[in-house]
């Protein structure tokens, strides 16, 4: 039984904890470089991907990530449509 266990748990751990890791306000805002009234601004209008646990902001990491890159390619998106606009060309 117990080595059932084990390749279970196996199969269904993330591979590091990092990957799965839950930050709070001030890791958010150092890891975007941000103060953390901006983090709380962010969170509160549900800007950035958080959530509460007793009272305080949480953060999962991945999320944070993935909301990264979907504010770097809208800025480009925006860009590109910028640009058309302007120059009438692709």
């Amino acid at each position: 039984m117990l080595a059932f266990l084990t390749i279970h748990l196996t199969k269904t751990m993330p591979d590091s904890t990092s990957d799965n890791a839950i930050m709070t306000i001030g890791e958010v805002a150092g890891y975007l470089k941000v103060t953390e009234r901006t983090i709380y601004r962010l969170a509160g209008a549900k800007q950035i991907p958080a959530f509460k646990v007793g009272g305080s902001w949480r953060f999962s990491k991945v999320e944070i990530d993935q909301w990264i890159k979907k504010q770097s390619m809208e800025v480009v998106d925006a860009g590109n449509e910028f640009f058309d606009q302007a120059t009438g060309r692709k």
